[in-house]
This record gives structure tokens, C-alpha cells and sequence, in this order.
């Protein structure tokens, strides 16, 4: 039994992967160790479960059918394994957390602290990266992310709101004035975010064009380049918060900008581990009520409420298919 669960696992991480070498990156073991698993799987059930390409290994009708069944097989073994208490008790392990590089630098890491002495089991592997990654190629447990969503493979869980800030050095708007309109950033020197997914910024009336000397992957730098007085940038306020208190930067009000949701986001399956509810959990409640919108001004940014979320590992967690086109993805 064991031998068959764990070529269970082996096939239908194969088959999300579609590759028998990210497969085995996925599950810390070697490819001929995956190869291996699903030719014995294959000899045992006597039927070929994948078409197999130089590109990509596809499933076969058999494999199709194959997999539904492995998906709810192995689903209620980790059911069958939560109901009976040990895991519940004390979530233990280690957790693969993803997530953009200044959110987590500024808001997760000091988080880390109070959610390690509630959970004293349980590491947390901290992944940094602003760039989207496959959660299920690269083997994360769990990433937030920060925009709208697309990938309809994977359930998420809406955390809050991030609201939107345009500012700039009150150095520069002494030398260059005040944008008093979305049309006004025309002629004025717009620090863009190059992993943004469009080069205008966003308004409730529509998209700003905007263009400037200076474009960068990374929010934090276009915030201490803003902060010298280089230009305006629009970035969320998680970033700008500390530099609008000082009195570095000034918020820039050119009218009402839609807030971008933030999410909890995992790999598909009927009941999520317990190390993966429990973090759920844990930065909803940080994060619902944004720590570091507190104490700044109303106007920054449209106070869209959350939608209804059912409690993590309820099969009713809304997926990823409905949500709109990206606007950004934001650092």
C-alpha cells in the first residue's frame, strides 16, 4: 500500500507538471527515481497513462481517468488524516511561503515572530520573488499575491485590500508643480514599474499614459529614487506609508483609484494541510484590516469591501477562473 500511494503522489505530480523532470525538482527526488515510479505504475495497472513528447508528457484517456481517481483517493486520505486530530493538534513541518519581495520584507517577515510562537512546530521556508511563480512545478505551499488573478488551476482565499498611492518629494513638486488631474502626469516624470502589465496607471475614470527616466522591477527602489526627488511614482501604500509620515514624500490626490485585492493562493485540492489553513488564517486576521493604512489619509484609494470567503478548506473557496484580467503585479 505504501508503494502504491507513493506512485499516486509521483503520477499526478507528473501529470500537473507535465514533465518527469520538474516532477521530480517538485518532490526532492531524481528523475530516474520518478521514472522509474510511473513505469511500475504503468506495468501494474497495465495501461499507458501519458503520450510522451521531447516537450511534454500529456495524459492518455486512461491517465484521465486515472487521475480523478488518485486526486479523490488522496484527498481523503489527507481528510481521513486531519479528522483524526494529530495534525490539527499541531500543525509541524515545514511550510513554503511565496511571496512579492518588498510586501514580504515589510510586512510578512515581522509577522513571522507572532505567528512562530503560536505555531512553534511549524518552519517557515520564506520565499522572496516578484515574479509569479508555479506553485506546483517549484513546490510552494502557499503564496500571496497582490493584484487581480488569472490561473483558474489554483483556489485562493481574498486576505484585503491594497490601496493605491500617487506622490512625489516635495522637492520635485517645488521644482515641477502639482498634478492636480490624472491628465495633468503627462508632463511630469513618471518612475514606471516594469512588472506592471500595462505602462499606464490606473484611475476610476480610466488609464493614465504616463512615461519618465526611470523604470525598476522593484517597488522599494522606485520609492527611495521618488523620495530624492527624482519623480512620481504610484505604488500601494504598504510602501509609501513610512515615507508619507516622515514627510519624504507627499500624496499626490488626482482623484479616486481602485484598490488591487490580496490573496492567499494554493494548489487545488479538496482540504488544504493544516500548515497551509493555519497560515490562511493567520494573515487574514493580520491583514484584513490593513496595519499600515491605519493612519493615513481617506482619499488614497477606493474602500472596496472583501468579498465573502468561506472558511479555508471548504470546497466553496472561490477560484481563480472569475477573477478579472491582471492590472499589476506589484512588489
Amino acid at each position: 500500500m505504501p508503494d502504491r500511494l507513493t506512485g499516486m503522489h509521483i503520477f499526478v505530480r507528473v501529470a500537473a507538471t507535465g514533465s518527469l523532470s520538474a516532477a521530480a525538482r517538485a518532490l526532492g527526488m531524481s528523475q530516474s527515481g520518478v521514472t522509474k515510479h510511473v513505469a511500475a505504475l504503468e506495468d501494474r495497472l497495465g495501461a499507458r497513462l501519458f503520450h510522451r513528447s521531447t516537450r511534454r508528457m500529456t495524459l492518455t484517456e486512461a491517465g484521465r481517468r486515472y487521475l480523478e481517481a488518485c486526486e479523490r483517493i488522496l484527498a481523503e486520505i489527507d481528510e481521513a488524516e486531519a479528522a483524526a486530530g494529530a495534525e490539527a493538534a499541531e500543525p509541524r513541518g515545514t511550510l513554503r511561503l511565496n511571496v512579492p519581495v518588498s510586501f514580504g520584507v515589510l510586512q510578512v517577515a515581522p509577522a513571522l515572530a507572532e505567528f512562530g510562537r503560536a505555531y512553534p512546530a511549524l518552519t517557515v521556508e520564506l520565499g522572496l520573488n516578484d515574479r509569479p511563480v508555479d506553485l506546483i512545478e517549484e513546490g510552494w505551499d502557499l503564496a500571496l499575491r497582490i493584484g487581480d488573478l488569472r490561473d483558474s488551476s489554483l483556489v485562493a482565499r481574498a486576505l484585503a485590500r491594497c490601496r493605491m498611492c500617487v506622490c512625489a518629494a516635495p522637492s520635485y513638486l517645488a521644482a515641477q508643480g502639482r498634478p492636480r488631474r490624472p491628465a495633468d502626469l503627462a508632463a511630469h516624470n513618471c518612475l514606471g514599474y516594469t512588472l506592471a502589465s500595462s505602462d499606464g496607471w490606473r484611475f476610476e475614470g480610466g488609464t493614465a499614459t504616463v512615461a519618465g527616466s526611470l523604470r525598476a522591477s522593484n517597488g522599494a527602489a522606485l520609492v527611495a529614487a521618488a523620495a530624492a526627488g527624482l519623480g512620481v511614482i504610484y505604488q500601494p501604500t504598504f510602501l509609501v506609508a513610512e515615507a508619507l509620515r516622515r514627510g519624504s514624500l507627499v500624496a499626490l490626490d488626482l482623484g479616486p483609484i481602485p484598490t488591487l485585492p490580496i490573496h492567499a493562493v494554493m494548489p487545488s485540492r479538496r482540504r488544504p494541510p493544516a500548515k497551509v489553513r493555519v497560515m490562511v488564517e493567520f494573515a487574514a486576521r493580520r491583514f484584513a484590516d490593513p496595519p499600515w493604512d491605519r493612519d493615513l489619509p481617506a482619499p488614497l484609494g477606493i474602500d472596496d469591501p472583501l468579498p465573502e470567503a468561506p472558511t479555508i478548506g471548504e470546497p466553496a473557496i472561490p477560484d481563480l477562473a472569475a477573477a478579472a484580467p491582471a492590472a499589476a503585479r506589484l512588489s
